[in-house]
């Protein structure tokens, strides 16, 4: 018997999203963080990671991917007891989910801006691990207006081309968080996305914390705190001081006079 032919389609259909919040109990909000999970997590059990950050000038918003799944094995029928996770996509069908995603969170930036102060000022989209991708994804791509992309236990979306990269990052400061202890890090990947930056005259900066893959509150603390994190060529050249090595100056003219400044 011979196969049928199948002629595959798509709709367009009206989903219900679900997502949390936290903080922002004043008039006075001047920040925003979109949070985004990892595979396999739960926007709620995701959101308390981020309880250090809990602040009333302080928006934390913790949207959850629109594939929901159960992650616990069960022998017969799933009950209460068994936890359920989500993705954000899969390879199946991947452009119509990452423009799903995409313009799910473009909503969802929307509405958090009707109730939020016009006086943020500081808009952050941070991504753990597969939601790292997503961020990425949703800032090049999407209109998150955004001042600071985190990608935390991962790296940018590998199918960004540079050009979207260059104009999507551009004005947006990029730091990547990873723990020390990670054993999904591909330090191949790490090298080759940080030279494309470079490359494109994107500012990025590496926070590298005593830690496997996971949320950790300190680097949290830092990353809130809004002090700049050193880039990776002023931490060589920290470590290269603290060596023995570099080369010192007598006076901050002498400094200036190197710099032809």
């Amino acid at each position: 018997m011979t196969e049928p032919r199948l002629s595959e389609r798509h709709i367009r259909v009206a989903r219900t999203a679900r997502y949390y919040t936290m903080g922002g109990r004043s008039d006075g909000v001047d920040e925003a963080w979109f949070v985004l999970h990892g595979y396999r997590q739960a926007a709620r059990r995701f959101a308390r990671r981020f309880k250090v950050l809990d602040a009333p000038e302080r928006i934390v918003v913790v949207p959850e991917a629109l594939s929901r799944f159960y992650v616990d094995r069960s022998s017969g029928r799933h009950g209460p007891e068994h936890r359920v996770g989500a993705s954000w996509m899969t390879r199946e069908d991947r452009d119509s989910e990452i423009a799903d995603y995409v313009a799910y969170l473009d909503a969802l930036a929307s509405e958090v801006a009707t109730t939020a102060a016009p006086s943020v000022r500081r808009r952050v989209v941070l991504g753990f691990s597969q939601g790292a991708h997503t961020a990425s994804r949703w800032v090049v791509l999407g209109r998150p207006a955004a001042t600071e992309l985190v990608l935390w236990g991962a790296g940018l979306a590998t199918d960004l081309s540079p050009d979207a990269l260059a104009a999507g990052l551009d004005g947006v400061r990029v730091t990547f968080v990873r723990g020390e202890r990670d054993k999904f890090r591909d330090r191949r990947e790490e090298e080759a996305q940080e030279a494309l930056l470079r490359e494109l005259g994107v500012s990025f900066s590496v926070l590298i914390f005593p830690g496997e893959h996971e949320i950790a509150p300190e680097p949290l603390l830092d990353l809130a705190s809004g002090v700049p994190v050193p880039n990776q060529p002023t931490v060589e050249a920290m470590k290269e001081l603290d060596e023995g090595g570099g080369e010192r100056f007598g006076s901050a003219e002498e400094l200036f006079r190197d710099l032809d400044i």
